[in-house]
């Protein structure tokens, strides 16, 4: 008797995930298309032999070869003088803000939207003392200059003020739908940051994403800033790991702060090398990942402005955001019909399709889109949708609240 068949029999009912197929019952095929995050994309058979072949040393010592390597081919894609290897986002964006702001409150000034305000647990007042100054974050993911500069302390060293250490910037901005910063508006902002002689960090977290949609590199961007976290395990499908990139000084201070954070990971090169395949593979085939999240909101426009609203215009990469408009249904509960299967589904479209989405805010829901998400999981999924927009237009429910 096969693993999966005993499985099933001892779970009943509970079915038995193999990847994206799911099998609860005889005769029941189910497909998953993931679209909550691109963070959960899994390393492919390449990235796993690189990664099992990678060449090892200790990396506190500075030892690891894979390391080395992808930190000096990083370099080059950034146009910076040095990168490092560490092991979250969240922690390169720390480690960048305690490198810009070396005196406990210190200043930093950030979107409202920004993911190192929102999403990463205040890390940089918990851990590192540093003050945030927010400033609102325009739909299409910038900020009025205006407003950026009166936020800029004028009256350093006057002892009721914090020193402005740091501009902060997204990119793309991820709350505000994946949106790409115009290469105008980091001009604007760097000749701002020049005038109060302030460096500018980007959260790059999907920084590929953005020079993709810009076709231009990554080094056009990051000319206009002085340091960059990119992650690796989201568009570009590692499993793990980002990289810091800056001056050679800023790095060296980088280095040490990752030290005290606990992010040496010794016989790292496992990790890196699954960023190198990342680096050499994954930029250009997000492209895949734009053009499948464009045909799934070309797919709502076409049949669900009903139910669901979407600024087609505002979809610049990976990241669909889009509006429940229809009183019948919350964003909730839309999130779960989608996610659910029924025979009645199964009978009408021929299998079973779970396409797993998140509530963002408000009545907005999120998808985005990966390299574990095919132009033909984008189909099954409009098919999906599809069928739970017929079922709401037939359905006489009572009115939800987009909290519901």
């Amino acid at each position: 008797m096969s693993f999966s068949l005993l499985l099933r029999r001892l779970r009943p009912g509970l079915g038995l995930d193999l990847g994206q197929r799911r099998y609860p019952g005889p005769g029941r095929p189910l497909r998953t298309v993931d679209l909550r995050s691109d963070t959960v994309s899994r390393p492919g058979p390449a990235m796993r032999a690189a990664m099992a072949a990678a060449e090892l040393g200790d990396d506190v010592y500075g030892e690891d070869p894979t390391v080395n390597e992808l930190q000096k081919q990083a370099a080059e894609l950034f146009g910076m003088e040095d990168t490092l290897f560490v092991p979250s986002g969240t922690m390169g964006n720390l480690i960048s803000a305690m490198c810009h702001c070396r005196e406990r409150g210190a200043e930093l000034i950030v979107g409202d939207q920004a993911h190192i305000h929102v999403h990463e647990q205040g890390g940089v007042a918990q851990i590192a003392g540093i003050h945030s100054r927010v400033v609102k974050n325009l739909p299409d993911g910038t900020f009025d200059l205006n407003e950026v500069e009166s936020k800029i302390r004028q009256h350093y060293p006057d002892p009721h003020s914090p020193r402005t250490s740091v501009i902060c910037l997204e990119n793309t901005q991820n709350l505000t739908g994946g949106r790409v910063l115009p290469l105008s508006f980091l001009q604007e902002i760097r000749a701002l940051a020049d005038r109060y002689k302030l460096p500018v960090h980007m959260d790059g977290a999907r920084l590929m994403n953005a020079a993709v949609a810009l076709n231009v590199k990554a080094s056009e961007i990051l000319r206009l800033c002085d340091s960059v976290s990119l992650c690796l395990s989201k568009g570009l499908g590692a499993p793990v790991g980002s990289l810091i990139g800056g001056r050679k000084e800023f790095i060296e201070q980088a280095l040490r702060v990752r030290k005290a954070l606990g992010g040496g990971m010794r016989q790292a090169g496992v990790l890196a090398a699954a960023g190198l395949i990342s680096l050499s593979d994954m930029v250009e085939r997000l492209r895949d990942d734009h053009r499948n999240a464009r045909k799934f909101a070309e797919g709502i426009q076409t049949f669900a402005t009903s139910v669901c609203d979407v600024d087609i215009n505002a979809l610049e990469t990976n990241i669909l955001m889009f509006t429940m408009t229809d009183p019948r249904i919350s964003p909730k509960e839309f999130c779960d019909r989608m996610a659910e299967v029924t025979e009645e589904e199964v009978s009408v479209m021929g299998c079973g399709v779970r396409v797993l989405l998140q509530q963002a805010y408000g009545c907005t829901v999120r998808a985005v889109w990966h390299l574990d998400v095919s132009e033909e999981d984008t189909d099954l999924a409009l098919q999906k949708l599809q069928y739970v927009i017929k079922s709401i237009k037939t359905s006489n429910g009572s009115t939800k609240s987009c909290n519901s």
